[in-house]
């Protein structure tokens, strides 16, 4: 079974590109265009090997999401990648806690690179 990988991403040309770049490599691609739909389908039972989460998203922001993500102990271990434009990230790595951090735009070499090293295990 191919592992699973979440894109939480407002900007539709975005995370449908990252869904192509996925399912093309064998993931399969699980899409919330921000953090209340991605709480809503791990709360239905949806467990990705890795979340590729964006920071700045209307209805629940990457923050808020990664927040009530941790407070939930059957999700709290899915590994979390953020996906910015904003360079400067330091503050709000600490505060989340993520595994890592992609830069946009997003190297296909690297986010391959980030999604096989969560996703060899499962």
């Amino acid at each position: 079974m191919s592992a699973q990988v979440m894109v939480v991403e407002d900007d539709e040309e975005i995370r449908e590109t990252m869904a192509d770049i996925l399912e093309f490599h064998g993931y399969v691609p699980l899409l919330a265009r921000n953090g209340h739909e991605a709480l809503s389908q791990l709360a239905e039972g949806a467990r990705p090997a890795l979340i590729l989460l964006d920071l700045m998203m209307p209805v629940m922001d990457g923050r808020a999401f990664r927040t009530e993500q941790l407070k939930d102990a059957r999700i709290a271990a899915i590994p979390v990648i953020v996906v910015s434009a904003f360079r400067d990230l330091s503050e709000a790595v600490r505060e989340l806690g993520p595994a890592g951090v992609l830069h946009k735009p997003v190297e296909l070499s690297e986010l391959l690179r980030v999604v096989e090293h969560f996703t060899t295990a499962v």
